[in-house]
């Protein structure tokens, strides 16, 4: 794939890309949002280095790759309700989303895409892993994806290893009743809206069960697929930066932010994109 206005390199053989040539703190022309885009539905995620952005330029770049939602439980900044900050102090133990997952899949209609851009960083340690979604459908055999085709997954809010990792975020700043969760249904197997690959969209954060199924008799298979999807081959692990950013599709990619970095401050900002809802 050849790009006129962009530098676009590939990160591992699964998925990711660096974008170098890329100011978002200016307007971008038309051109230069679509090679991104691009980019972006060809690789899953992609990566930007030495962004220096306010809030209000962030938001106002995000606005050029989709429509900005809130986050259902954590209030955003003051000002700027719907860029949530991923934040983990020093004395803190548990990191905030810390497990494989892609972004709500509990609401009816689960974000788009995902920008998070790095502020404050550990001296070390802090990376974020990235897995496609795609190669965990496309590596399944035959039989097991005939087994998959038809079933519908429950997605929850609060299942307790992910409710854990946002449990002092939504103490500092309660936004929902945590108490109710979030239930909603969706397809094993994901037919991706713009590119038509199929995923296989599970996630250990969030899936509990299989329609008609119990969670004891949904957990052998579940737990199978979420260990055969972060393979190390399907994977790709970034390293941050003060004034990073990561853009990614959470329709067809996983991804785990590395809890390797006890007494260090890090803090990011994110915004999630509205979504459809899941068709198989």
């Amino acid at each position: 794939m050849t790009y006129q206005h962009i530098d676009v390199r590939p990160i591992a053989g699964a998925l990711g890309a660096e974008i170098h040539g890329v100011d978002f703190s200016r307007d971008l022309a038309d051109e230069v949002v679509a090679e991104i885009r691009r980019a972006w539905l060809d690789h899953l995620v992609v990566f930007f280095r030495g962004q220096s952005l306010t809030p209000a330029q962030q938001l106002a770049a995000a606005k050029r790759f989709g429509e900005p939602v809130e986050y259902p439980f954590v209030q955003g900044l003051p000002d700027f309700p719907v860029i949530t900050p991923i934040v983990k102090l020093p004395h803190e133990k548990v990191n905030f989303g810390g497990l494989w997952h892609t972004d709500t899949t509990y609401q009816p209609r689960p974000p788009m895409a995902t920008m998070l851009y790095a502020l404050e960083l550990p001296p070390y340690g802090g990376d974020t892993m990235f897995a496609s979604m795609y190669m965990a459908y496309e590596t399944l055999s035959d039989g097991m994806k005939d087994l998959l085709a038809p079933l519908t997954g429950v997605f929850r809010s609060d299942k307790k290893r992910v409710s854990d990792t946002r449990a002092a975020r939504v103490a500092d700043a309660p936004k929902e009743d945590v108490s109710k969760p979030k239930i909603a249904e969706h397809p094993i197997i994901r037919v991706h809206p713009e590119t038509g690959r199929k995923a296989l969209y599970v996630s250990l954060a969030h899936t509990t069960n299989f329609k008609g199924w119990t969670e004891a008799e949904s957990a052998p298979l579940l737990n199978y697929l979420f260990e055969h999807q972060t393979r190390p081959e399907f994977t790709c692990r970034f390293r941050w930066e003060p004034g990073s950013i990561a853009l990614w599709d959470n329709r067809c990619a996983l991804h785990n932010p590395i809890n390797d970095y006890h007494g260090h401050k890090r803090v990011l900002h994110r915004i999630t994109f509205a979504g459809d809802a899941p068709k198989g």
